[in-house]
């Protein structure tokens, strides 16, 4: 990056200047993510003036922008070459940008197929809390020099640094696709989709609600007709099913409008992190599933150590996604080897602990 760049200046000279006083700095975009974490603190640093795509080859699957670019206007520079960002990253507005893509981690409906944010970054440059521009990792898909650390950057909320720039693999957009439904309940729905992963299908998506189970198929022509005539179900018209896809990715569809609407009233949105094969949760609320059963929401006002609890019983964890009260802790409590290498991290990091603090855990 260019250290004239009149933004990125400006940038170095807010975190010299917060590193000196000892003034916290809350990183911010679009903010379409303020609720997401705990609750942010500090004085604000909008990153939206450094945006842009200084590097993209179409014919590499490459792309490296900056940490202010609008996602929409990323992946309209994708969609022109019939490229997309395959782990479909949650937009939940207008202003989102790729900074806070990264920072918070989210993926959409496809993560089970084609990976998590993190399984998509090839490099990163971050403005540490010291002030220093540091480059980790690079532009090549094939970049296996020393230890990964651009990808500590994916879920870290912001508090390890200011993601200046990153580099992405990216992946052409599929020649076909098809939705299926299926009226299942959901340990049936779940059984489904364990046997279904077992074989050389296209299973690109699946969402359970409500008693029907709907999956996306994606691929070749060929593939995905083959593998709907196998599977059966009832088609849905390609103008519904997109819509509905989009919806669960942005949580504009009714169930996470509902649940926006719960936890305004003191309920809670949860998200539970799962093996894909654990049967149904024994918990009161209502649930929706994704990722072929390894991510489920749930909706309910029941005891928060009851929802983590019956996550950890089958190997998985739970985060307080959405609540007017985070009084239990948004992110699951970190084993003793896990929360000593996080803190080992941020003072490596940002030795002042001016970036983001509390965001990922109140005294983190």
């Amino acid at each position: 990056m260019d250290p004239q760049d009149p933004a990125l200046q400006a940038l170095i000279d807010r975190v010299h200047t917060a590193g000196r006083d000892g003034t916290p700095l809350c990183i911010r975009g679009g903010g379409t993510k303020d609720f997401y974490g705990e609750t942010p603190a500090g004085a604000v640093l909008d990153t939206r003036e450094l945006s842009g795509t200084p590097s993209y080859e179409p014919t590499e699957l490459v792309v490296t922008t900056r940490c202010g670019t609008p996602l929409a206007e990323l992946e309209a520079l994708l969609a022109a070459q019939g490229q997309c960002l395959p782990f479909e990253p949650p937009r939940y507005g207008a202003g989102s940008t790729v900074g806070g893509m990264l920072a918070a981690g989210l993926s959409g409906p496809s993560r089970a197929r084609a990976g998590s944010v993190r399984d998509h970054v090839l490099g990163a440059t971050l403005l540490s809390g010291s002030g220093e521009i540091m480059s980790f990792g690079g532009q090549v898909i094939k970049n296996v020099a020393g230890y990964d650390v651009s990808r500590l950057f994916a879920g870290a909320m912001g508090t390890l640094g200011l993601v200046l720039e990153v580099s992405l693999k990216v992946l052409p957009v599929a020649r076909a696709r098809t939705t299926l439904r299926f009226e299942l309940d959901q340990a049936s729905a779940l059984a489904r989709l364990h046997e279904w992963g077992g074989l050389p299908l296209p299973l690109d998506a699946s969402a359970w609600w409500d008693g029907n189970l709907l999956v996306r198929l994606s691929g070749a022509d060929a593939a995905v007709r083959s593998a709907a005539l196998r599977l059966g179900g009832e088609p849905i018209d390609a103008t519904l099913a997109a819509p509905f896809w989009d919806g669960l990715r942005d949580h504009g569809d009714d169930y996470f409008v509902r649940a926006r609407r719960v936890a305004e009233r003191g309920g809670a949105l949860w998200r539970l992190g799962v093996p894909q094969t654990a049967p149904v949760l024994d918990l009161e609320g209502d649930t929706l599933v994704e990722w072929h059963g390894a991510q489920r929401w749930l909706i309910t006002s029941q005891n928060p150590a009851a929802v983590r609890a019956a996550a950890a019983a089958v190997g998985g964890h739970a985060t307080l996604f959405r609540a007017r009260s985070k009084t239990p802790g948004v992110f699951a409590p970190l084993a003793a080897p896990l929360d000593r290498i996080h803190r080992q991290l941020k003072q490596a990091f940002d030795p002042a602990g001016i970036f983001n603090p509390g965001r990922l855990y109140p005294d983190f």
